[in-house]
Parts: C-alpha cells; sequence; structure tokens
C-alpha cells in the first residue's frame, strides 16, 4: 500500500473513531440535555453538532471543485438552537459525517496534492483534511467534555477508566507487538460497550 493510501485509510479510520466516540458521549445523555448551554457564550450538544454539520456538509460538499465555504451556509445560524429533539440532533450529525465519508471515499491519493480552496485561501487536500482532523475532534472533545458534567454520576468512560492504566498498559504489554492502527482496538472496545 501507497503511504497516500496509507493516509487516507488512517483518516478514515481516525475519523470513524472520533465519530463514534461523540455518538458514545451523546447516547449516555437524557434528549433534554443535549439542549443545556450553561451560559450566553457557551454552545448546547445540539448547536456543537449543528454547527459541525454545517462545516462538513459545506466542506466536503464538491470538496475538490467548489470553495469549502459555501454561499448556501449560514455559519452563524448553525449555533442558533431550532432542532427540538435528541432525533433531530442525530439525523444533522449524520448527515454531516454522511458528506464527509462520502468525499474522502471518493478522494484518490494522487489528488492530495490538488489545490481548493476555503475562503478563498488555497491549500492543498491533504492541509484542508489535516485542518478537518483538528477541528472536528476539538468538538467532539467539547462534546464528551460537556456530557460528563451534565451526565454527573454514572458516566461510562470513553477512554481509559481512573485509576485503570496500569491494568489497562499491563493487557497491552501482555500482547504480541503487531502493526495496527490504534482505532482497530478502541472501536472494538467502544462498540462493546
Amino acid at each position: 500500500m501507497e503511504i497516500n493510501d496509507q493516509y487516507l485509510e488512517s483518516v478514515k479510520k481516525q475519523m470513524h473513531y472520533y465519530k463514534t466516540i461523540g455518538e458514545k458521549a451523546i447516547e449516555q445523555l437524557e434528549p433534554e440535555q443535549l439542549f443545556i448551554a450553561t451560559n450566553e457564550d457557551s454552545n448546547s450538544i445540539a448547536a456543537i453538532v449543528k454547527h459541525m454539520s454545517g462545516n462538513m456538509l459545506s466542506r466536503w460538499t464538491d470538496f475538490l471543485t467548489t470553495d469549502g465555504e459555501k454561499e448556501w451556509r449560514k455559519r452563524d445560524a448553525e449555533f442558533e438552537t431550532n432542532i427540538t429533539s435528541k432525533e433531530e440532533v442525530l439525523a444533522s450529525w449524520n448527515k454531516g459525517w454522511d458528506c464527509f465519508f462520502q468525499a474522502i471515499e471518493s478522494l484518490k491519493p494522487e489528488q492530495l496534492l490538488q489545490i481548493i480552496y476555503i475562503r478563498n485561501e488555497g491549500q492543498t487536500a491533504l492541509d484542508a483534511i489535516n485542518r478537518q482532523l483538528a477541528h472536528y475532534p476539538y468538538h467532539i472533545g467539547q462534546i464528551v467534555f460537556y456530557a460528563k458534567q451534565l451526565k454527573n454520576s454514572g458516566w461510562e468512560s470513553l477512554s481509559i477508566p481512573k485509576n485503570k492504566s496500569n491494568s489497562y498498559n499491563a493487557d497491552k504489554f501482555a500482547q504480541e507487538k503487531e502493526i495496527k492502527h490504534f482505532t482497530d482496538a478502541e472501536l472494538k472496545r467502544l462498540n462493546h460497550k
């Protein structure tokens, strides 16, 4: 497998992992908790999801051929909560992710160095992907942090639970060395919770 193929495969795996992390956090909440904002300067989980979806639809629709900041995007409206149910939040979430994964699946390795534009700023497709590899996990971290605060007690850890690092490491080091993507085991662990 060529390096560019490996890169695209790694992107897909990482983004599936972060998507799952976000879903597992949302899953633990009551529907009304998705709409809580602690103050005027913070966003509810629903607003964060709506923003992520808006960003994904804008960036990944016609990724290689049109500016990533589409004229039809209303970014400021993404932070207004006009969705009212958990089902609508998840529908928005999935719509954005579907657009992202369709674009990544159709991308060919030789297109990674093609110049694309976001707000008239040219960059390689590879740089645009890296930009979103930082952007989406940033917001998913917000979702997880906020969900933990809202859940208060009874939170089911999405990573190595507190005071379990030694046993986690002992288990890992008891296994034979092998080359694999870190998300392979993590996604399996998350999907069995």
